[in-house]
């Protein structure tokens, strides 16, 4: 599974993606999405990234702000040859934050693969990798405002390691990818690929719970 990665790219940037099965942009790429203009013909972002994922066969995924008559959301836009599939928002929202929540875990089919994705603030909710992990998801996809610090790739080498399911992120002007193994690589290039083969790697893990006894049994 190959990852084409543009942490800078704009909206208003000629655009060649190299050849691979997912390409990621960040939030600079669409800006702020409203809803009614879309809807209206006014603006046309999410045909523009439809189109350009036929054109350039391959899945797209891209960071946005979404408006719906002034409610605004951290959102991430899917599209596959041709088709929008979908926006995921972000599901959690801190204090202090202006932005609403959205609802529902961000799951899509891209060139095959079953990939998630995690919006911004997400990351710092463990139960969203974990889902996703368990959906089965092939790839994670993290797409951030910034980071400021060491504590998201740290995050993400973290989860890919515990869950078991590779993670690409993208803030900042920088690219990252954690593999299950707990390497991490990171790239500041204005377009860069990772690949990664995907597996189903599992263990079993085994546990007491106290409880959950039949009522003709005694303790044991």
């Amino acid at each position: 599974m190959k990852i084409c990665v543009f942490p800078r790219s704009r909206s208003d940037a000629p655009l060649h993606i190299p050849e691979c099965d997912v390409a990621l942009f960040g939030f600079s790429a669409l800006g702020e999405v409203d809803y009614e203009s879309e809807l209206s013909g006014r603006t046309d972002k999410f045909g523009e990234m439809a189109r350009l994922s036929f054109s350039e066969k391959c899945a797209i995924l891209c960071g946005c702000t979404t408006d719906s008559r002034g409610l605004k959301r951290r959102s991430v836009a899917a599209a596959d040859r041709g088709r929008l599939l979908g926006i995921s928002d972000m599901l959690n929202v801190l204090d202090g934050d202006e932005v609403r929540c959205g609802a529902g875990l961000g799951i899509y089919t891209l060139s095959g693969y079953k990939v998630g994705v995690i919006v911004d603030g997400d990351l710092c909710f463990p139960e969203i990798i974990k889902s996703l992990s368990e959906c089965g998801c092939n790839l994670a996809v993290a797409v951030m405002r910034e980071v400021s610090d060491e504590i998201p790739p740290l995050i993400i080498r973290s989860y890919a390691y515990l869950y078991g399911v590779p993670i690409v992120m993208v803030a900042s002007g920088t690219a990252y990818f954690a593999d299950i193994s707990g390497i991490i690589a990171t790239s500041n290039q204005s377009v860069c690929t990772f690949e990664t083969v995907p597996k189903n790697a599992y263990r079993l893990v085994t546990s007491r719970r106290r409880g959950l006894i039949p009522r003709e049994s005694g303790d044991y």
